[in-house]
């Protein structure tokens, strides 16, 4: 059973960090995997934001480049540092898991999900 708990948000004035942990049970001895984080602000679509595969891998959405990193910590519990922070990165966010060799920012190939965890950027 894949358990996911995001921890971490908050609000923070632009220009500020904040860090992120999903916390994952259930991923090891099941095959090449990725791990996601997911945006969704208000009346849009939720968006990839970074994702990092078992081996290691990541890959970022263009508008976080230079900005925010992801990475595992113990095991399979995930960091999202998120550095320089603006207004527009304000939404609520997941994490999100799939067992799969290929990556992917398309929400709807994600199977499990966590709660989520609010972030509030204020300019």
């Amino acid at each position: 059973q894949v358990q996911l708990a995001e921890s971490g948000g908050g609000s923070v004035q632009a220009g500020g960090s904040l860090r992120l942990s999903c916390a994952a049970s259930g991923l090891t001895a099941r095959g090449p995997y990725y791990l996601a984080w997911f945006r969704q602000a208000p009346g849009k679509e939720r968006e990839g934001v970074a994702l990092i595969g078992s081996r290691g891998s990541t890959i970022y959405a263009d508008s976080v480049k230079g900005r925010f990193t992801i990475s595992w910590e113990n095991g399979d519990n995930t960091l999202l540092q998120m550095n320089s922070l603006k207004p527009e990165d304000t939404a609520m966010y997941y994490c999100a898991a799939r067992f799969s060799p290929t990556a992917t920012f398309s929400p709807q190939m994600y199977k499990y999900w966590g709660q989520g965890t609010q972030v509030t950027v204020s300019s």
